[in-house]
Parts: C-alpha cells; sequence; structure tokens
C-alpha cells in the first residue's frame, strides 16, 4: 500500500484539490508541506497530535516538513470558531513558546541536516509595509468570496472585527512566502482552515500564473484530530512537567469505545491489518486495544520506559487501589485542622475539583472514593497517620485519580 492510499485508509483525508497530483507528490517523496502551529501556549497538547503525527508518516517516505509558527498571526484575531478574540502575546513570549515547540516537535519530526525546517512567519509578516501589502496582495481577495467563507459566516451575527477579517489574507499569504522561499507545494489544515488555505492556493495560482499550478496543492486533514484536543479544551499537554507521562497515558486509556479504533488507526504506527483485527474486539478485548493504544501514544510522545510504567502503575490501580508512579499530591501540615482534613478539601487541594461545591456534588453523585471505598459522607475526614507513608488513593469518577500524601 502506497502512502497516500494508507492515509485514506487511516481516515486522515477528508478533502483535496488535485488528488492525482497529491499522489505523485507524497508517493515518491516529492512534496516540501506545511503544518501551521499557534504559539500561543509553552506546550503542544493533544489536539496537535494527529498533525505531529502526520508529518512523521509523510518524513518517513521522503517528504520534507515544514513547521510553520504563527508567530505573526498569533497577534492578530483568528476567526475560526472562537467566540472571543485570543489575548494577545508579546515577542519574548512567542519566541519561547515557538523553543518549546521545536523541543517537543524533535521527537516526531527529524530536524537535521535539512530535511525539515521551522519557521516563523513573524519573519515576514511582521516587516510587511502596509499600503504596499494592500497594493500587491489585496487585488487578489474578493470581499464578497471571503464572508461567503464558514469561518466568517458564524461570526457575523456577533461580529467580525476588521483585524480578525484579515486573518484570511496572512495565511494566505504564508503560504505564497513558503512557496517562493522554500520550495513549498502541499500544505496541511483541519476543516476550519479550508477557506484560508483556498485563499493561498489561489493567491499563488493569481500572482505566479498557471505554471505553479501543479505544484500549489492543498490538502485538508480530518476534524477528528481537532476534536481530540476539544475534548479537554486543551489540557492535556505534550510536556510532562503539564501532564506526566501517567495522566497522559490514562486520557488515552479511557477514550470511548466508539473512538479506540479510530484513534489507533489515525495516530499509531501499527500496521493496518493489526488494527483491524481489533475491530471485532469486545468487552475485556476493547479494554486490551485502549490500553495498546496509551502505550503506543506514550511511547512516543514520551519513551518506552516512560509508557511501560504508566502501564504498570494503571494496572497496580486497579488491581490493588495504589501505586507509586501515579500523580501525587503532597499536603502539609497547614491544610489539617485539629490533625485531620475532609474529604471535600482534598478533592479540591488534589485538583480533582475546582472547589468545595463541586465537591460536594461529585460526592452526593457517588462518584468519590478513597483508599478503595466509595465515599458517601461530606463529614469524612483523614488524619495525619492516615495521609503518612504511602498516604491514600482518592478517585473522582473513572478517570481522575490522585495519591495524596501528608509530608
Amino acid at each position: 500500500m502506497k502512502l497516500y492510499e494508507e492515509l485514506v485508509a487511516r481516515g486522515l483525508i477528508a478533502q483535496v484539490t488535485s488528488e492525482e497530483e497529491i499522489k505523485e507528490l507524497i508517493d515518491n517523496g516529492k512534496a516540501t508541506f506545511y503544518i501551521g502551529f499557534d504559539p500561543t501556549a509553552d506546550s503542544l497538547h493533544v489536539g496537535h497530535f494527529m498533525a505531529l503525527c502526520l508529518m512523521k508518516r509523510l518524513q518517513m517516505a521522503g517528504n520534507k516538513p515544514i513547521a510553520l509558527i504563527g508567530g505573526g498571526t498569533a497577534m492578530v484575531g483568528d476567526p475560526s470558531g472562537r467566540t472571543d478574540m485570543r489575548r494577545m502575546n508579546t515577542v519574548e513570549t512567542l519566541q519561547y513558546n515557538s523553543e518549546c515547540f521545536k523541543r517537543q516537535m524533535s521527537k516526531f519530526v527529524d530536524f537535521s541536516e535539512g530535511k525539515a525546517v521551522m519557521v516563523n512567519n513573524a519573519d515576514w509578516l511582521l516587516d510587511l509595509n502596509y499600503v504596499e501589502f494592500l497594493r500587491d496582495v489585496g487585488p487578489y481577495f474578493s470581499v464578497n468570496n471571503m464572508l461567503r467563507a464558514e469561518c466568517y459566516k458564524q461570526r457575523m451575527e456577533k461580529g467580525l472585527s476588521f483585524l480578525e477579517f484579515n486573518y484570511m489574507i496572512m495565511q494566505s499569504y504564508d503560504f505564497y512566502e513558503l512557496f517562493v522561499k522554500y520550495g513549498c507545494n502541499m500544505q496541511f489544515g483541519g476543516d476550519d482552515q479550508w477557506s484560508n488555505m483556498l485563499g493561498g492556493t489561489e493567491l499563488i495560482r493569481k500572482k505566479l500564473g498557471k505554471d505553479a499550478h501543479c505544484m500549489t496543492i492543498t490538502l485538508l486533514l480530518n476534524s477528528e484530530g481537532q476534536k481530540m484536543g476539544k475534548t479537554v479544551g486543551g489540557a492535556v499537554w505534550l510536556d510532562p512537567n503539564k501532564t506526566s507521562p501517567f495522566e497522559f497515558f490514562q486520557y488515552w486509556r479511557n477514550v470511548g469505545d466508539d473512538d479506540v479504533i479510530k484513534c489507533l488507526k489515525m495516530l499509531t504506527f501499527l500496521p493496518l491489518e493489526e488494527i483491524r483485527a481489533m475491530e471485532a474486539w469486545e468487552g475485556a478485548e476493547l479494554n486490551r486495544a485502549k490500553e495498546i493504544l496509551a502505550h503506543e501514544l506514550t511511547s512516543l510522545v514520551h519513551s518506552r520506559s516512560d509508557a511501560d510504567k504508566a502501564r504498570e502503575t494503571a494496572r497496580a490501580l486497579f488491581s490493588a487501589g495504589n501505586a507509586g508512579e501515579m500523580p501525587t499530591v503532597e499536603l502539609t501540615g497547614d491544610d489539617m485542622t485539629d490533625g485531620v482534613i475532609d474529604i471535600l478539601s482534598v478533592l479540591q487541594k488534589s485538583g480533582l475539583c475546582p472547589s468545595k461545591s463541586e465537591a460536594r456534588r461529585a460526592v452526593e453523585q457517588g462518584g468519590v472514593e478513597a483508599g478503595g471505598e466509595k465515599v458517601t459522607e461530606f463529614s469524612k475526614s483523614f488524619s495525619a497517620a492516615e495521609l503518612s507513608g504511602d498516604g491514600i488513593v482518592v478517585k473522582r469518577g473513572k478517570k481522575n485519580f490522585k495519591r495524596v500524601v501528608l509530608i
């Protein structure tokens, strides 16, 4: 099976602009492609995961990735489905975030010897002369066509600022710059970027003529990768200091039954034949498939050793109710009142509940366990002796748990 056929079989491709040309390029390692990353945080998260895996697949087949950091566009509002304009960042913050991104990406993409490059669109966008830009690029964009774009239509009733309205032009200009400077002939992105991506393709064709047409190909990633990030609000990070390997493992171990095969196909590098054999699995076997998914992805993002430890910890947790490698919250004597601490305070201080009122609701709904026993009373409390040593495992629901220790 050639690469393009495999991408389709794994459910990664939703729309393309020129399928035969795309096949020719990526199947023969001739594509120089880019994917954009918004550097508004100092870590990538699970919403970026599909893009990273795709970059790795394509590079393994001889294609050249360009990781485009949106240091320039990050200073402008993005109308792609967001209800509010995003927070503006300083140049220093965006540069720091970009450096963090590259370290994380390097686990997926080989940047050595020019095999891949990372560029920042601030390098060309921030130096543009406004009048010259309007004259050179503005004539190639129809306001009527822009207003028909779904990303803008969704915002029209609530109001669309001129700042945000420029976003399509800026993203389109990115593709033009990458085409001219780096020979970039392909772009990947999610469904909310489709109109912006088409704008870039059309800009190259109109400015450089039809001879450039065969080298300006746009693909659209399936939206599943974005759904992954939105599921947790971007809270599952690839940085181990933000999301530990164990927490990362548990996130994937607890994906829905309907999503596990889809995630195995899209995100792991297991052979399709092996994954298809799992499609008939049910019950305990389906849980085994989830464990395989979690182990494979934790190995990719962290290490095989971290994945092994996380798997052992998870098994120990559910078999014995305790494990040394699970996320741990350390309490001090200042957290105790008269030598004890109540369950509502434990839930709040451990981060399992954001407030005591939320903790109270969790207990009322029967979703809290401590030391392997369900908690039914708000007055449940723990002494210093109970929290010393290995502490106790506190669980909220099936997916969230912490080891609470008094130091």
